[in-house]
């Protein structure tokens, strides 16, 4: 019985560690600028890019992203507008008006980056 237990946790031990390594082989890394002020902001940045083929973390003191993604499913544009239409103009889009000026207070950043095109 202890010899069928072993055998069945090495035989998922070797699934999960040959599973992650494929995960990782689709993965790319891009750095993106992403106007914001706080935690709320970050909170609202990360909602909106974050899915299952993407994970963006922000610095507010760098207002710069990580954005790690599987470019087999989504893109770093497609990602930053969705940042854009949460109201968080970035280097490739700008918030729409209306968006931006719904944020609360503290998290309307002076809109100053230019978006590259």
């Amino acid at each position: 019985m202890k010899t069928i237990q072993t055998l069945f946790i090495a035989v998922a031990s070797l699934f999960v560690v040959s599973n992650s390594q494929a995960q990782s082989k689709n993965k790319e890394t891009a750095t993106v600028q992403i106007n914001g002020n706080c935690g709320m902001c970050k909170k609202v940045i990360e909602t909106a890019a974050n899915q299952k083929s993407a994970k963006l973390e922000w610095d507010s003191a760098t207002k710069t992203a990580s954005l790690t993604y599987n470019p087999k499913k989504t893109n770093v544009e497609e990602v930053l507008k969705r940042v854009a239409e949460a109201g968080y103009d970035n280097e490739k889009f700008k918030a729409d008006d209306t968006v931006y000026n719904n944020l609360h207070g503290c998290c309307q950043y002076e809109r100053e980056i230019l978006v590259k095109k």
